[in-house]
Order: structure tokens, then C-alpha cells, then sequence
């Protein structure tokens, strides 16, 4: 009685294989492409904070 081999089973203590992942990463968005990946803040929508923001935040050439 012969019998066939199975699929592998990882040897007890090891961390499993990993899998192979052959998706298009350029196809997923990266924390850079959003505001919060260049240290944004979020927005408000308060048109009072933007101005705050843009004062402490301005330039020293626009005085």
C-alpha cells in the first residue's frame, strides 16, 4: 500500500510561507498621495482656522 504525499505541512514552531502576491501595487493608493502622508492637517471646513493656519504658516517674505 503506497501512499501519495500531501501538500507540505510547516514543521511546528516555524512561521508559515509567504504567499505570493502578484497584484499591481501601483494600482493602491500610498499614504503620499494623500494630505495626511506629507503631515496635513486634516480640514476643518472652518474657514477661520484656514486663516489661522495660513498666518502661522506664512512665509517670512509675506509680511
Amino acid at each position: 500500500m503506497s501512499t501519495a504525499p500531501g501538500p507540505r505541512q510547516p514543521k511546528p514552531g516555524t512561521r508559515p510561507m509567504p504567499k505570493l502576491d502578484f497584484d499591481d501595487p501601483l494600482d493602491q493608493q500610498s499614504s503620499d498621495d494623500t494630505d495626511r502622508g506629507w503631515g496635513e492637517r486634516p480640514s476643518s471646513g472652518d474657514s477661520a482656522a484656514d486663516l489661522a493656519r495660513f498666518l502661522d504658516e506664512k512665509p517670512p517674505h509675506h509680511l
